[in-house]
């Protein structure tokens, strides 16, 4: 069997694991931190140990490539977040704050 069967190659920023919504960032993700394949399959439970190895081979196997798809979602990640930081916040979020204002306040007069 092909190693390649093991995934969804959506897009080339998107590789998920066949039958899964996760994505090999996230077993790699903890690959890379130190993470046993055990380990990993007590993180994700929907996984398998097979889908699991696969993974971790498909890295090795794709290893320049691989890094690359991950540093190119990282960016995304990461764009995606500044272009939220700038956003204005929802309506729900400033009437919160400002009732959060509001009770700060009143706890200071008091005491």
């Amino acid at each position: 069997m092909l190693l390649e069967y093991y995934f969804d190659f959506l897009n080339p920023d998107d590789i998920s694991i066949k039958g899964h919504r996760i994505g090999i960032q996230d077993v790699i993700k903890y690959y890379l931190s130190g993470y046993s394949p055990e380990e990993i399959l007590e993180e994700l439970p929907s996984l398998n140990l097979e889908k699991i190895y696969a993974v971790i081979t498909y890295y090795w196997r794709n290893r320049t490539q691989v890094d690359a798809y991950m540093f190119r979602l990282e960016q995304s990640q990461e764009q995606y977040y500044q272009e939220w930081l700038k956003k204005e916040p929802s309506e729900v979020i400033v009437r919160l704050r400002s009732h959060r204002d509001l009770v700060k306040k009143e706890l200071l007069r008091i005491s």
